[in-house]
């Protein structure tokens, strides 16, 4: 008699189940970017799922804070299921998060007044399991919640981003505070890389992985997400990141 543990189609069937009771885990797996240099600075050559991630703007204003929710949505968009995106302001622009790959008929918005609330839902969407991601605005993350985030992302195997937004630059300040995220990303903008058609460039970013759980901190300028949520690294390797430093005011 065929042992069930040895049979892939019981093994595919038990994790189908699992999904839809939201208690499977995905161990071990993570989300590739797909570009050698990155993935070769992440543990396990990706974002790990069941993990919590954290993004923000290279500065306080609304530019650098609209290039880190697309820097999200592109990494969201690549994942399966449904994205449960918990937020407090409804100013989110689906047609900018589509051209990031992600499709408004997969996205639910969760609104709440309160910031207590948010990082409730978001808790009990990692909790739920049965999502392709679920990311929250945050103003601060307290070490104590990001505990709770993360444990929560385990329990489930599902990718949590922290997307901090701000609404004053006297607030930025909060993202030097530690947390329990395994990566901490901060998106700047950089100058547009020229294309053929005057007074149009393609969208660049200066991506600094600031904290990697078992790696190190490192940099990449990068063309912004594609109609897949893919970026790519930009062909100027350097070109502007002098200043994107510049244009960051956490004060």
């Amino acid at each position: 008699m065929l042992n069930s543990a040895d049979n892939p189609t019981v093994a595919d069937l038990r994790e189908r189940i699992q999904r839809l009771q939201g208690t499977a885990v995905r161990k071990g797996e993570v989300l590739s970017f797909g570009l050698t240099p990155i993935d070769d600075r992440l543990p396990g050559g990706g974002l790990a799922f069941g993990a919590l991630h954290e993004v923000a703007g290279g500065g306080a204003d609304a530019v650098h804070g609209a290039a880190a929710a697309l820097f999200v949505a592109g990494i969201v968009a690549r994942t399966k299921g449904d994205i449960l995106w918990c937020l407090a302001r409804p100013d989110l622009f689906a047609p900018a998060l589509a051209q990031a790959g992600l499709h408004q008929d997969r996205v639910i918005y969760v609104e709440a007044d309160r910031e207590e609330d948010v990082l409730t839902n978001f808790e009990e969407g990692l909790r739920f399991g049965g999502l392709g991601a679920v990311v929250a605005e945050l103003v601060r993350l307290p070490m104590t919640a990001s505990r709770r985030l993360q444990l929560a992302a385990e329990a489930s195997g599902t990718i949590g981003i922290a997307l901090r937004r701000w609404r004053r630059p006297t607030e930025a300040a909060d993202f030097g505070q530690p947390t329990a995220a395994t990566t901490r990303w901060r998106i700047s903008v950089l100058p547009s890389e020229p294309l053929p058609v005057p007074g149009i460039g393609r969208a660049r970013w200066l991506a600094e992985l600031i904290r990697a759980r078992a790696g190190e901190a490192a940099e990449f300028e990068i063309g912004a997400c594609d109609a897949t949520g893919r970026i790519s690294l930009s062909p100027h390797a350097r070109d502007g990141q002098d200043q994107a430093r510049r244009a960051r005011n956490f004060g």
